[in-house]
């Protein structure tokens, strides 16, 4: 997002105003912002609070505890490894590994070339066909650490296509 245009302050204006008469609205409004841009920047942080009238201390406070919402940009595709019990006991943490050593980056890190972010996942509720891995809202059952370069492989295609 970088600096804010005025296109985008006033999209986030209109986000804002669209939960004006809600008695708790910060968590509505940051999911919007959230779901438009994939991050919610401290200056994004600082023009709800100038227009809610809530303190930005207590905009991070949730934009932080929540894994929900990111501070950083997000890669195009977001890979999810669970790590819940079942996904664990069948091998996800090696598949997570997997990932992050093909990918050079570790969990809540974003590709070099913006493609993608690896997220450790707490249960997804996929335990029947754990190990579970999310992309994008794409699941993968039963993944094998020798499945990861190839499902790498398949959205790197689908990026330069």
């Amino acid at each position: 997002m970088g600096r804010l245009n005025g296109a985008a302050v006033k999209q986030i204006n209109g986000i804002i105003d669209r939960y004006k008469d809600e008695e708790t609205p910060l968590m509505l409004i940051l999911s919007d912002i959230q779901k438009e841009y994939g991050y919610i920047p401290l200056e994004v942080q600082e023009l709800v609070s100038e227009k809610t009238g809530i303190p930005v201390a207590e905009i991070y406070g949730v934009v932080s505890f929540y894994s929900y919402f990111s501070l950083t940009p997000k890669g195009k595709y977001v890979i999810g490894v669970c790590l819940g019990t079942a996904c664990y006991v069948k091998g996800s943490q090696n598949v997570i590994d997997k990932f992050s050593e093909l990918l050079n980056i570790k969990p809540g890190e974003t590709s070099e070339d913006g493609l993608f972010t690896l997220d450790a996942l707490r249960c997804i509720g996929a335990c029947g066909i754990a190990p579970a891995v999310s992309i994008n809202g794409k699941v993968y059952s039963k993944v094998s650490v020798n499945q990861v370069q190839g499902i790498i492989d398949s959205y790197r295609q689908e990026a330069n296509n």
